[in-house]
């Protein structure tokens, strides 16, 4: 029972934050009670926590994913225009290679973006009997990512009749239909589970209630969880669940409903145990809540719950948004002292709210305390700081402590600076800013960088710098210069217009609308009045 816990809850549950659907991501309907939402501009996106990973992290895990040959995927791309499926199936046939079950996972998941040739592999696959569960896992979710659940239906109605074990897949719909703002349709799912004769576990019941809080579908899920506690009854794993989708969701979170759930618990006589405490002292975080994180932080240790790496991660976050620094570094020792060392993303929890808040000074501090711990800060962390450099020499200053750090400035750093200094191109900050890029640092220009001064030198009003940087650089992009075009003629419509004249007599004089017109004086008796 333990371990077919582990091995259905490692798989399925939190997770399915990475199996993003791949066509146009769907708006998640935020209805019913009212939903705070939060963004968090820090380049690590403050707290995150999830149970375990996602679909594609077991595809990684337990399949040995090999380098699909680029020969075979361009034979397997030629087989569509076959008439019949039995003709292109003998031609991937005449390639000479025989595929086996992690070849049909690795070229489903190479070709994820058209199922139909995705499927034609899975078919292939079947031809030569290395259908196994890892291989209609993959080939469904890809299915259901393009909402092609008619045919998802069929596969799993096929390996049900094959008296193969589909409870896995039937997950994998559920998520789908999830991903896809369907949450109707997976939670009919869920119930259809007994029609396959499937008795739900209590680990599928919870990886179900992740699956939907994943998506956010939040109150769905709890809606759920309390109409059917008679068959599951309510415990801390389910509420904890709830929890951390409130508390920790991507798109949206609301501490308001977290603090709401939190009070159920103990009206249910449910005591809260150290994931709980984690969730709320994560949202607390996300939200700002200083006070409140630090207090449950207090009242866990009391409880003698030990905090682990995801709490330290919530209390240093919402620490460095307040600027409280010489707090944030006892912290530090606080962890060092339980054997967990800071590691980049702890530094980065740090850095990032502070320069968010404008505080480049104390980042600066905090960075230098990274290195002088021996942990790389890598490029992100000094991208957050460039951002709040004031100068190009400041700017210059942060790449040249980027060198000796061991990270190289790349395309994107200097991507970053272009945007931040784009609108100086009168005071030659732009000009000098491409130099060195080119020169001291060698980074090579292209064409994203182009648009990137392109189009700052547009918005900046700078139209003729900008035509001049377009026509140097030998840009070929119909969108940016169809803009170009578009701003010169919005231009010269302008100036037109201020300086407007018609033909009058003999001459040229000013429009009437243009000018003031006196009026000539009336004429009475002879005497102008």
């Amino acid at each position: 029972m333990r371990a077919g816990f582990r091995r259905t809850f490692g798989i399925l549950s939190t997770h399915f934050l990475l199996a993003k659907p791949i066509t146009a991501p769907h708006l998640v309907t935020l209805s019913g009670r009212f939903r705070r939402l939060l963004h968090t501009p820090c380049c690590f996106s403050g707290p995150s926590y999830r149970t375990n990973g996602g679909f594609t992290d077991f595809l990684l895990r337990d399949v040995n994913l090999q380098l699909c040959d680029r020969i075979v995927v361009e034979r397997i791309q030629k087989a569509k225009y076959f008439a019949s499926g039995n003709e292109a199936l003998a031609f991937l046939d005449d390639s000479g290679v025989k595929p086996d079950a992690d070849l049909v996972v690795s070229l489903i998941w190479e070709l994820k973006q058209d199922w139909k040739l995705a499927f034609l592999v899975y078919k292939w696959g079947e031809k030569w009997d290395c259908i196994v569960e890892k291989v209609w896992c993959s080939m469904i979710w890809v299915l259901g990512s393009h909402r092609r659940f008619s045919t998802a239906w069929s596969l799993i109605r096929q390996l049900s009749d094959a008296a193969e074990d589909t409870q896995q897949a039937m997950l994998i719909v559920i998520d789908r239909y999830a991903a896809a703002n369907q949450p109707e349709k997976a939670i009919r799912t869920f119930n259809l589970m007994q029609k396959f004769k499937y008795s739900p576990e209590r680990a599928s019941y919870l990886a179900f209630l992740d699956i939907l809080c994943s998506h956010g579908n939040v109150e769905e899920a709890e809606d759920f969880m309390h109409l059917h506690k008679k068959f599951f009854p309510l415990e801390v794993e389910s509420f904890n669940v709830i929890l951390n989708g409130w508390c920790n969701g991507t798109a949206f979170f609301d501490i308001y409903e977290a603090k709401r759930v939190w009070r159920e618990m103990s009206k249910c006589c449910i005591e809260p145990d150290k994931s709980s405490y984690a969730h709320m002292i994560s949202g607390h975080a996300r939200a700002g809540n200083l006070f409140d994180s630090l207090r449950l932080y207090d009242e866990m240790k009391k409880r003698g719950w030990v905090p682990g790496m995801q709490v330290y991660h919530s209390l240093v976050y919402v620490l460095s948004r307040e600027n409280c620094l010489i707090e944030v570094f006892r912290i530090l020792d606080r962890m060092k002292e339980m054997g967990m060392a800071p590691d980049r993303t702890t530094y980065g929890l740090i850095v990032c709210p502070l320069c968010d808040g404008g505080k480049f000074d104390s980042a600066k501090v905090a960075l230098e305390r990274m290195i002088g711990d021996g942990v790389d800060p890598g490029r992100e962390i000094f991208h957050a700081l460039l951002k709040g450099c004031e100068s190009v020499e400041e700017a210059f200053g942060v790449l040249d402590r980027m060198r000796e750090a061991g990270s190289n400035p790349n395309a994107d750093t200097f991507s970053v600076l272009l945007r931040k200094f784009v609108g100086s191109g009168k005071d030659g900050s732009l000009a000098r800013l491409w130099s060195e890029m080119t020169g001291r640092f060698g980074v090579e220009p292209d064409v994203a960088h182009g648009r990137i001064v392109v189009e700052g030198l547009v918005e900046g009003g700078l139209v003729g710098e900008a035509e001049e940087f377009y026509s140097a650089m030998k840009l070929d992009d119909p969108s940016l210069k169809n803009k170009l075009l578009q701003k010169k003629k919005k231009k010269k419509k302008v100036t037109a217009a201020n300086t407007r004249y018609v033909k009058s007599g003999g001459g040229l004089r000013r429009w009437r609308g243009q000018i003031r017109i006196r009026k000539k004086k009336p004429i009475i008796f002879g005497f102008s009045i």
